[in-house]
């Protein structure tokens, strides 16, 4: 008997699909819990509208999954390089792989921490992220028994490994291999370029904040998508070094490819590095570190997905009111807005006056931890943070699909755009203070920034220099 299909009405997407065993998985008490993750942590105490959830986002990875891999897989998008790769629409087991890379898409957030992303190195053991949570879970009892229920079954494994991709996977060291195609449906939720997962937050994250940064031309950009041989890094040097196919973009789709990439600059740049943003990033886990046993989340699968949102936001709501309570200091601060300001914002690089020197002026990651420290042991380290947001890695390259005379190869697109090329890092990084003392702190640094951060230079010497074997 087929399969019926559901729908469900989408803010970003309109509609989206899903058969009897995704709505299984969808119906599960692991998947409803997203309902209760926001999406953005505190960002809605910045930009109201930010209150949606992992529950949507989810559904519309697994809905732009879908889309990327009918898209790669037609047959017209197949080139005779990477035929091998890539199983044909008449084979068996097509199917079977659309229904796991989607139901990866569909598990790719399960781990999630309540409020998502903040702090979450710090309130996790260090051998454990919600990637590994997420593992765990699609391998529980719970949900083994709906895989093993599916018409046609899936494999937990391929589920999980698909859902975590190849180098999370290898850091966790989940002792799990990747073959050529699986690397790809891998590539298609999470990849750093095209994933389904980032093209999703994009547009969903600027819907709901009210800006327009997140845009960019998805329906050009998910037509021109195609998997193709890696490009070459030197002369004669072919396929990258790498038998392995990739998935890119043809040469129409890169100015999409370009917005795309564009787009994660600007949002980071202006909602997810947002300074308050951060600071209640910075409150939320001086609360969490304070209320959790041992300062930590637990691990256990059922423990995990017995907590959400709704329980820490009453924990904090309790420890305002109850000075007693553990982390009632950062609660307050969250529940009665006193948050802390930026005192000082990381100076992004340029180039100096003389336009033929190749010398850059601006701040450090270091620099900005300096003049912390400096705060901190002037004002108190109750009332002065750092606000810097995780690690973000250069725009990555990527392959474009091009003719080449008579005939079409790929290119890195680095190689085809300046846009690429040129694109800043996001230089957010913020010393930030309590409300009531900002302006001076502000101005302290101001006045004594070269002093601090000459006497951290040459801190840091002597440290080096006592290190030297005599």
């Amino acid at each position: 008997m087929a399969k019926r299909i559901h729908e469900v009405r989408d803010a970003v997407h309109g509609f989206v699909s899903y058969d009897d065993d995704e709505r299984t998985v969808v119906d599960s008490a692991p998947f409803q819990r997203l309902r209760h993750i926001h999406q953005l942590a505190l960002t809605y105490e910045v930009y109201p509208g930010a209150s949606h959830k992992r529950f949507e986002h989810s559904l519309g990875v697994m809905h732009l999954t879908g889309r990327v891999f009918d898209t790669i897989t037609r047959p017209d998008k197949i080139s005779d390089s990477v035929r091998e790769t890539i199983p044909e629409q008449s084979q068996s087991d097509f199917g079977y792989w659309r229904a796991v890379v989607r139901m990866a898409a569909l598990c790719h957030d399960m781990g999630h921490l309540p409020f998502s992303h903040a702090a979450e190195k710090e309130l996790l053991p260090e051998d454990t992220d919600h990637e590994r949570l997420t593992w765990d879970i699609v391998h529980s009892d719970a949900m083994t028994e709906i895989f093993d229920r599916l018409s046609p079954p899936l494999r937990p494994d391929q589920v999980g490994k698909i859902a975590v991709g190849p180098r999370k996977a290898e850091k966790m060291g989940l002792g799990v291999s990747f073959n050529a195609w699986e690397a790809i449906l891998a590539e298609i939720i999470v990849g750093d370029s095209f994933g389904a997962d980032r093209m999703d937050y994009l547009l969903r994250d600027s819907l709901h904040s009210g800006v327009q940064y997140g845009h960019f031309d998805l329906e050009r950009l998910l037509g021109t998508l195609r998997v193709m041989p890696e490009p070459a890094r030197e002369e004669g040097e072919e396929n990258g070094g790498s038998a392995d196919p990739v998935l890119g973009c043809e040469r129409g789709g890169l100015q999409s490819a370009e917005q795309l990439l564009l787009a994660r600059y600007f949002m980071f740049s202006q909602v997810y590095h947002h300074p308050t943003r951060l600071a209640y990033n910075e409150h939320l886990k001086d609360f969490l570190k304070a209320w959790l046993p041992d300062g930590h989340f637990p691990t256990d699968v059922d423990e995990h997905l017995g907590r959400d949102d709704s329980d820490v936001l009453l924990a904090i709501k309790q420890a305002a009111a109850d000075s007693a309570l553990p982390g009632h200091e950062p609660a307050r601060r969250i529940v009665f807005r006193d948050h802390f300001k930026s005192a000082y914002e990381k100076q992004a690089k340029k180039l100096a006056s003389d336009a033929n020197s190749s010398e850059f002026d601006g701040d450090t990651s270091a620099n900005v931890q300096a003049l912390v420290e400096a705060a901190k042991e002037r004002y108190g380290p109750d009332m002065i943070a750092h606000g810097a947001p995780p690690s973000r890695k250069l725009p990555p390259e990527f392959p474009v699909w091009v003719r080449e005379g008579s005939d079409y190869g790929s290119s890195w697109s680095t190689g085809l755009s300046d846009v690429l090329r040129r694109m800043p890092e996001s230089p957010d990084e913020f010393v930030l203070a309590d409300a009531g003392i900002r302006d001076d702190v502000a101005d302290w640094l101001k006045k004594n920034r070269e002093q601090i951060l000459t006497e951290s230079r040459e801190k840091l010497v002597q440290e080096v220099e006592s290190e030297v074997p005599q």
